[in-house]
């Protein structure tokens, strides 16, 4: 390989690691405009009108790419739409009760919860070092719900669902990767979960459901502002997505994967400016114990996934 083309793929992962910070920063975004929502809508209304101004935003870029031609969905857009849009409906619930920075330092236990779910499902190789991180971050996560559990009850146990959704939503696509474009995907499971979501407050499904996403007509149409609130999500959402899908394209997975905690940062900072919110010295200590062992996963597969590469 010649310096100049190890300089130019050099370059494509410099790139990819910028856009990912990008958008891994403007992320959290959504989740205080959704907070701010949450004064007068439910959690299930905010996350039904994410995917569907998403979804909508995301219709051109698809067709672009597609030469004009739409891709048909299978059933595994639907299951992946329900396990997404159910993760949102928890994570904005969360953000009804909990600061910012504590529902985003919960939530990320999700990468702790991947690791579990691929070694017990997916049948994927974890060594003891990675069992042994796993355990430590999700002790984290229960030094993080203690004083949370004991200020807000529990309330503190959504963005946790909602880690434990998106995993599971993340393991899904690793079996059907290949099949669809990181665009295509985003566009179809952004259809379907807007789709389920408005299912479950048509048909009155899910009688707890309403507990989850709070007291208030589910159909209650929002005003012109919250329209416009709402709008911002999808828009933040569709942005991020394809912000990540250009990322992914110019760097590893393996490589991407920590810019995620970026987004405790940027949660942190949002709640501090926004909501005059300071996370307390024991979430701090639990999220940092959670940051550090989901760091060491990825570091470590990505160290075994590059071992891999060099023996074949």
């Amino acid at each position: 390989m010649s310096l100049a083309t190890t300089q130019g793929a050099r370059r494509e992962v410099e790139l990819g690691m910028l856009l990912m910070t990008i958008a891994m920063l403007l992320f959290p975004m959504s989740d205080a405009l959704a907070k701010s929502l949450t004064a007068e809508l439910t959690p299930i209304q905010i996350a039904a009108a994410r995917f569907l101004f998403q979804s909508l935003l995301l219709l051109p870029m698809v067709l672009f790419v597609k030469g004009g031609r739409l891709p048909m969905p299978g059933a595994r857009h639907l299951v992946l739409g329900a396990l997404i849009g159910f993760a949102v409906i928890f994570l904005f619930s969360g953000l009804q009760y909990l600061p910012l920075a504590n529902n985003t330092a919960l939530f990320f236990i999700e990468p702790l919860l991947l690791t579990l779910i691929s070694a017990v499902a997916l049948r994927e190789p974890v060594t003891r070092r990675q069992w042994l991180a796993v355990v430590i971050g999700l002790g984290g996560a229960l030094i993080v719900l203690r004083p949370n559990w004991a200020a807000y009850g529990p309330a503190a146990v959504y963005p946790v669902a909602a880690g434990a959704f998106f995993a599971a939503f993340l393991a899904l696509t690793r079996v059907v990767s290949g099949r669809d474009d990181a665009l295509t995907l985003a566009f179809w499971t952004g259809v379907a979960a807007a789709l389920v979501l408005l299912l479950v407050m048509v048909s009155g499904w899910f009688g707890a459901m309403e507990r989850v996403s709070g007291p208030g007509p589910l159909l209650e149409l929002p005003a012109l502002n919250a329209w416009v609130l709402l709008l911002g999500v999808g828009a933040i959402a569709a942005a991020t997505n394809v912000l990540t899908a250009l990322a992914l394209r110019r760097a590893g997975a393996g490589v991407l994967a920590p810019f995620q905690y970026l987004e405790i940062l940027s949660a942190t900072l949002l709640g501090w400016v926004i909501f005059n919110e300071m996370p307390d010295l024991l979430t701090g200590i639990g999220a940092t114990i959670i940051v550090g062992s989901g760091l060491y996963v990825f570091t470590h597969q990505g160290r075994r996934s590059t071992q891999a590469a060099r023996a074949d």
